[in-house]
């Protein structure tokens, strides 16, 4: 997976902050996921419903984070992310692939909560993103690129922008912290693009 030295600093910020760092990646991942959904529903095999329970897992994430002391069964919300993972077949569409690092992105963000190493998996919502962005363009293009290669790619290298931008805002932000989190949650949700440019219609 491709690694990019943003990783390394959002270690050493808060561990709240790095779940809304991973939460942030996830929401931007889900029109992915959505796509996918109404993909299998034009070809008749609708799973609307897991378009909303990957949605409901999500928002009760952002709870998580927004209501102290909240009380969230996090091993039962893995076992709910696990039944909406789509499996891949011969005829599965390319966006197949997208939706599936938004479910391994979520879930890493689940174990964050369960195994307390929030290091690690913040790092790894991080890879993933960028490797989703990185597979669409070798896909588009039709060309084979090393990690090397993928990490110079422009859209890799918008997406590391982001990234950056969002650990610096983090790090620099010392408002009151519902106020940062409200404001991100919106800002994303009412972008609705994702990070492969997939766009959510409200």
């Amino acid at each position: 997976m491709i690694k990019n030295p943003v990783q390394l600093r959002l270690e050493k910020l808060p561990q709240w902050k790095q779940r809304l760092f991973m939460v942030c990646l996830c929401e931007r991942m889900y029109p992915n996921f959505v796509f996918y959904c109404h993909q299998q529903t034009c070809l008749q095999q609708p799973n609307e419903d897991d378009a909303k329970n990957y949605k409901k897992i999500l928002d009760l994430v952002w709870e998580s984070l927004l209501v102290e002391e909240v009380k969230i069964n996090f091993d039962l919300q893995l076992e709910k992310l696990e039944l909406i993972i789509p499996t891949v077949t011969d005829d599965s569409p390319y966006m197949v692939y997208p939706a599936i690092d938004a479910c391994h992105a979520l879930g890493e963000v689940l174990h964050s909560y369960l195994s307390g190493d929030i290091a690690e998996h913040t790092a790894k919502v991080s890879s993933i993103s960028a490797t989703t962005v990185a597979e669409f363009e070798m896909t588009k293009t039709n060309v084979t690129l090393s990690e090397d290669e993928q990490q110079t790619l422009p859209s890799v290298i918008d997406e590391f922008d982001l990234q950056w931008e969002l650990f610096r805002l983090l790090r620099e932000e010392n408002n009151e912290m519902s106020e940062l989190i409200k404001g991100l949650k919106d800002e994303i949700r009412a972008s609705g693009i994702s990070n492969i440019g997939v766009f959510l219609s409200n």
